[in-house]
């Protein structure tokens, strides 16, 4: 993708962003406009209609003609209809009155509005009717327009409770609509305004979108490029900032699959450069006696001694590719687990038999110190395999010294401990002691101290598959330490458990 390319796709983008902003905005100002105006109609309308009640109430009360003496209604005078119609007038306020046989009794300016026979009827029933615009009739001499349109209410007036007059009166919305254009006008003026403003804002909060989106698209270019050190700057907590945190969360697993790939590569050639070497030595042996077979140069006596070495050389290599193939399949799960309750004492009684005179040949001592009838959960095998591999680790490293192997019952399984006084270990050998190949003294890489370094390895594996424990604890010139844990059950203990809960 080309730069134009980027730069076109972000400002498509921003701009999408804009529209849709500014559509949602423009939207939203023109219905609250619309409802504004439809408010301030009917409010003014209302207005005009109340003070209409009010004048009409006003005229009748100066003008109705009522006699005291027999409590009746006797007309309308004259002269204060006339005088009320010359002042309303100037306020461009008209009005007629009708009687109860719908005939006109007085008209202001020639004002002569219609009355249905619906309207009558409401009329009749004591009803004020609103008329919101009509075309009445009026005389020539009312100059406002010459189609005028006016707001009328009709509205009676009862004595005793009987309709004794009709008052119909009326004022031009020419000035009601010059109110409502004053206001349109000042909405448009608002309104564009507000539109500019809202473009503003539009595409600051745009801007402020594609940048982190385009943030993020750089840094997922580095990615492809395999730079996976990068992380990107968390910034609210919206989805853009969801999917930040998302992002920081992928570089950083791909960081560390990466150094585990690079570790585990390192592992590998560290393991064929092992391998290599412990099978070199032996076939180097088993290649110098055949030659020396070969031309006769191996002196008679020395002849069975030479086969012995190339025996006993030949078995190191059968034993070195046997510990490989076991290891692959314990590390694989390729093996069958068949775990049971049995006598831990006996089996480590048996193994300090068959290991004295090994660790005689030391001048070692094993001193064993399990309660008899101590019970383990274990594979049978695996656990023999396990205990005899770390007590003849201790035995390799130890000289003239003591190897102590005790074994208890604790909270949720059964302990072991292997504790010996021989060269010990730094920090660094305690970070590998349980990679295949790895000899704590690679100065010593020799039968005395161990044929192929992958006993530990498989004790670790071994287990782990028992969801057991094992830890070590050593120091230089002291001596090593390990324990070893087998649960009760087939439940997987947490990573942090000690095996001496309580």
């Amino acid at each position: 993708m080309t730069k134009l390319t980027k730069k076109i796709t972000r400002t498509k983008l921003m701009y999408r962003l804009m529209l849709s902003f500014f559509a949602i905005m423009v939207l939203l100002m023109i219905i609250l406009s619309i409802s504004f105006i439809d408010v301030t109609n009917r409010s003014m309308y209302r207005d005009t209609w109340r003070q209409l009640r009010q004048d009409s109430d006003s005229l009748i009360q100066d003008s109705i003609r009522y006699d005291p003496v027999e409590h009746d209604f006797k007309g309308f005078a004259t002269p204060e209809l006339e005088t009320n119609a010359r002042l309303l007038a100037h306020q461009d306020v008209h009005f007629a009155i009708y009687d109860t046989s719908q005939q006109q009794v007085f008209t202001s300016n020639g004002f002569t509005p219609t009355i249905t026979a619906a309207n009558w009827v409401k009329l009749k029933k004591g009803q004020t009717v609103y008329i919101k615009l009509t075309t009445p009739r009026v005389s020539k001499k009312v100059s406002r327009t010459s189609l005028p349109r006016m707001t009328v209410i009709l509205r009676p007036y009862r004595v005793k409770k009987k309709l004794v007059a009709v008052v119909a009166i009326a004022t031009f919305v020419s000035s009601l609509e010059e109110n409502m254009h004053e206001i349109k006008l000042n909405l448009l003026v608002a309104l564009f305004f507000a539109g500019v403003l809202t473009i503003i804002a539009s595409y600051i909060f745009s801007r402020s979108v594609t940048i982190r989106i385009n943030r993020l698209r750089n840094l997922t270019y580095q990615v492809t490029k395999g730079n996976y050190n990068v992380r990107l700057r968390i910034m609210g907590n919206d989805e853009i900032g969801d999917l930040a945190r998302s992002f920081n969360q992928m570089t950083a697993s791909l960081q560390n699959s990466q150094a585990e790939i690079h570790r585990q590569e390192e592992r590998r050639r560290q393991f064929m450069a092992n391998a290599a070497h412990e099978m070199r030595t032996p076939l180097t042996t088993i290649n110098g006696i055949l030659e020396g077979l070969q031309y006769d140069v191996i002196p008679e006596e020395d002849k069975k001694h030479s086969i012995e070495l190339m025996q006993n050389e030949t078995k190191r290599l059968i034993r070195l590719v046997n510990d490989n193939l076991n290891y692959e399949k314990i590390r694989t799960n390729q093996i069958s687990m068949d775990r049971k309750l049995f006598d831990a004492a006996a089996v480590l009684h048996n193994l300090k038999e068959q290991l004295t005179k090994k660790a005689s040949a030391k001048g070692d001592q094993i001193d064993l110190a399990v309660a008899d009838g101590l019970l383990v959960y274990a594979d049978y095998d695996h656990f023999v395999q396990i205990m005899f591999n770390i007590i003849q680790n201790a035995i390799q490293f130890t000289k003239n010294g003591r190897i102590h192997v005790r074994g208890k019952q604790v909270a949720r399984g059964t302990e072991f401990v292997i504790q010996d006084d021989g060269i010990g270990m730094t920090p660094d050998q305690l970070d590998n002691i349980w990679e295949r190949y790895y000899k704590a003294d690679k100065s010593r890489m020799n039968t005395k101290y161990g044929e192929s370094g992958l006993g530990l390895a498989i004790v670790h594996q071994l287990v782990n598959l028992h969801n057991g424990k094992i830890t070590v604890k050593s120091k230089i010139g002291v001596g090593s330490t390990f324990t070893v844990f087998f649960p009760n059950s087939d439940e997987v203990l947490p990573k942090d458990h000690d095996g001496d809960e309580n």
